[in-house]
């Protein structure tokens, strides 16, 4: 009988496995974009549904005919601009300078962060010189369904100029802004999201190692060792137990199929199970994205797009409203 061979247990990719800090994903880089306008927008997962549409990807062996389509519903609540923050350049890079804060901030941000209680005496003349501007947004979980009060607070980058961002930043500043305005039917986008939590797993759920027979020695779901005796440590490719999900993922070149103003459109008459009615702008992405449904997903246009991909939005013939 031969040796048997089989792939390693557990990808290496994602190393070490180490749960996010936060239900809202940290971005660390951010597509170039040539108009001024956010490149990024906060929503909420909804449900997944189907389509039917008329395919038209260039090389599909079914282009022009109506096709099923999995897709995802995103609730997209209008984001606040409670700030805009300025970056100088240091030795070490980039440095925050200060951040200029609205007049009118709402009253649901001070469950987030502690408000100032005297107005900021910093203004957008206090930055004459600056490296880099950001718009300080948080989401309004008020408008949806998922039964929180708390709203996400995260930094987003600006596309143009510095001047065209500064201008832009002036004009919504204290003001909200909806997803039309960051994205439109067919654009390519990253989701960058938190996977659904599984708790304390063995090795076999979370790595996939073989089931041992019922004589092995003292245990069946073990690895049944840690290594050799030298070097005298445990490697880090050896599959443990541990807590398993809770992880940031990215997803890239996820197509967005439609831009919905009407949530009625994709919500069940007694809503999305575990979830409840769509009452905001919506979006429809293309397949799956990851997370449990009521929890933060943060869209950014696509930072290493695929050329390949049409740049159109397929026409939508029928859209599943069945609970």
């Amino acid at each position: 009988m031969g040796q048997p061979k089989a792939p390693r247990h557990g990808s290496i990719q994602f190393w070490p496995r180490r749960r996010a800090k936060h239900s809202v994903a940290r971005l660390r880089s951010w597509a170039p974009e040539n108009k001024a306008k956010p490149l990024g927008f906060i929503g909420y997962k909804a449900g997944m549904t189907h389509l039917q549409v008329i395919d038209n990807r260039p090389r599909s062996l079914n282009k022009g005919e109506e096709v099923s389509v999995a897709s995802t519903i995103i609730d997209c609540p209008p984001m606040t601009v409670a700030g805009v923050c300025f970056y100088d350049q240091h030795l070490t890079g980039v440095r925050k300078a200060g951040c200029v804060w609205a007049d009118n901030l709402s009253k649901t941000l001070g469950r987030r962060i502690q408000l100032p209680k005297k107005k900021p005496s910093k203004t957008f003349d206090n930055f004459t010189q600056f490296q880099d501007v950001r718009l300080l947004v948080h989401s309004n979980p008020t408008a949806a369904a998922i039964g929180t009060k708390k709203p996400k607070l995260l930094e987003i980058a600006l596309g143009g100029s510095n001047q065209e961002k500064l201008a832009y930043a002036k004009q919504v500043l204290g003001k909200d802004i909806s997803v039309e305005e960051v994205f439109e039917p067919g654009n390519s986008l990253d989701i960058h999201g938190i996977t659904k939590a599984k708790g304390f797993q063995g090795t076999v759920k979370r790595f996939g190692v073989p089931i041992r027979q019922h004589k092995a020695e003292k245990t069946k779901r073990g690895i049944g060792t840690l290594g050799p005796w030298h070097p005298n440590r445990v490697r880090y490719s050896v599959p443990q137990s541990g807590k398993m999900g809770f992880h940031l993922r990215t997803e890239y070149n996820k197509q967005l199929l439609k831009v919905g103003k009407n949530g009625a459109e994709v919500s069940p008459n007694g809503g999305i199970t575990k979830y409840g009615l769509v009452k905001n702008n919506y979006l429809l992405i293309r397949g799956s994205v990851s997370g449990t449904k009521k929890r933060p997903v943060v869209l950014t246009k696509s930072i290493r797009p695929d050329h390949s991909m049409t740049k159109e939005a397929p026409q939508i013939k029928y859209v599943s409203v069945k609970p």
